[in-house]
C-alpha cells in the first residue's frame, strides 16, 4: 500500500514476460492468482472499454477519515487494486504471482478464493481500526487517520505470513537472514526505513490479519464458512458448463478397420458394429459393404439378400474367392 506519488512508465512488459514465464512452466495454472493479477492490471491501465465502469483514483484512495465520515465502503475494499505507478504495481504483482502461485496449488482455486476474500476485508478494516485508535489515544497524531494510501501489498503481506507459518527454515529479506516466519515483520521493518511513501499502517494491518486468519482458521474442523459458500457459487456457476459436456461426451469404442468373423446374430448393428449375414464377419459401423467378402448392408442394418446368396448357399471356395478378389481391388 503505498500513499500519494507519480507514475512511471516502461515497467509493464517486464511485467508481462514475467508472468508469461512463470506460468509456461507450471503444468496447472492457478487461475485465481491469474485473475488478481489481471485485475489490478486493467483497473491500472484503465481501457478505453472499462475506463466508465471504473471509479478513478481520486474516489477510492484509502483514507481513514474519509470511510468512517461517509462510510465508504468503496473506498475501503476497493482501494486495494489500485496502483500509483509501473514500478508499485509490477513490484506487488510478481510478489502476488510468487506467493498466489505457491498458496493456491497447495491450497485449491476455492479455498484460496476464500481466503483472498477474508484477507482483504481484514486487513482493510484492521488498518481502518489501528488508524482510529491512534487518533483516539495519541490526539496529537492525526497523519495516519487523515493518509491516503493504494495497493494490494497490506494483502501480499498476510499472504506471506500464512505462507510462512509452518516453515522453520530461513529466508533472506533484502540481504538479511531471518527465519522465514518472521518474513513479514523483517520486511514491515525494513521498507518503512528504506522505502519512502509506503504505508506503515497498511502493512502491519496486512501483517495482523494473517495472524487472526490463522487463528479462526485453526479454531475450523473442516472447511470455514466462506469457502463453503464460494464452492457452493461456482459450482451453480459452472453447472450449465458441466452439463453441455455430459451431453456431449460420447463414449465410442475405438475401431481399428479390422472386425472378426463369429457366428450367430446374423445381420444386426450393435455397438457399431454390424456383422455380415453372408460370411458372419464383424464390420465397423461406417462400412457400407463387407470388408471380408463385399456382401453390401442394407439400409435398416441388415444384409440385402438380393446382392449375396444366403451363407449356407456359399462354399468355403466361393468364400475365399470374394476375399481375395475383395483385397486385391484396394
Amino acid at each position: 500500500m503505498e500513499g500519494r506519488r507519480g507514475r512511471s512508465r516502461g515497467m509493464l512488459p517486464l511485467l508481462a514476460i514475467h508472468a508469461f514465464s512463470e506460468y509456461y512452466r507450471l503444468e496447472r495454472k492457478p487461475p485465481v492468482t491469474a485473475g488478481l493479477v489481471a485485475a489490478n492490471t486493467l483497473i491500472y491501465l484503465r481501457p478505453a472499454f472499462l475506463d466508465s465502469l471504473i471509479p478513478s483514483i481520486d474516489e477510492v484512495w484509502f483514507n481513514p477519515h474519509l470511510i468512517l465520515k461517509n462510510k465508504d465502503l468503496k473506498r475501503l475494499f476497493l482501494s486495494a487494486f489500485y496502483h500509483v505507478s509501473d514500478s508499485h504495481l509490477v513490484y506487488n504483482m510478481m510478489s502476488l504471482l510468487w506467493k498466489g502461485i505457491q498458496l493456491e496449488n497447495s491450497m485449491g482455486s476455492v479455498e484460496f478464493a476464500s481466503m483472498i476474500v477474508a484477507l482483504l476485508g481484514m486487513s482493510q478494516g484492521i488498518t481502518l481500526l489501528l488508524a482510529k485508535s491512534l487518533l483516539l489515544f495519541f490526539d496529537y497524531d492525526r497523519a495516519y487517520y487523515s493518509e491516503y494510501a493504494v495497493g494490494f501489498s497490506g494483502i501480499l503481506f498476510a499472504m506471506k505470513v500464512v505462507l510462512n507459518s509452518r516453515s522453520d527454515s530461513l529466508t533472506q529479506v533484502y540481504g538479511l537472514i531471518v527465519p522465514a516466519r518472521h518474513a513479514a515483520w523483517a520486511e514491515l521493518i525494513l521498507i518503512q526505513l528504506f522505502v519512502p511513501g509506503v504505508s506503515f499502517l497498511g502493512h502491519l494491518g496486512g501483517i495482523l490479519a494473517g495472524i487472526l486468519y490463522l487463528r479462526l482458521k485453526g479454531s475450523f474442523s473442516g472447511s470455514d464458512p466462506l469457502t463453503l459458500l464460494i464452492r457452493g457459487f461456482t459450482k451453480v456457476l459452472s453447472w450449465p458448463l458441466r452439463f453441455v459436456k455430459e451431453l456431449f461426451r460420447l463414449r465410442r469404442r475405438r475401431i481399428s478397420g479390422r472386425g472378426t468373423v463369429g457366428g450367430g446374430h446374423r445381420g444386426r448393428i450393435e455397438a457399431g458394429v454390424w456383422r455380415c449375414d453372408a460370411c458372419t464377419y464383424d464390420n465397423a459401423g461406417w462400412l457400407s459393404v463387407c470388408e471380408m467378402c463385399g456382401t453390401p448392408q442394407s439400409d435398416s442394418g441388415l444384409l440385402s439378400h438380393q446382392f449375396s446368396p444366403h451363407p449356407q448357399d456359399l462354399s468355403l471356395e466361393e468364400l475365399r474367392r470374394r476375399r481375395i478378389e475383395r483385397f486385391n481391388n484396394r
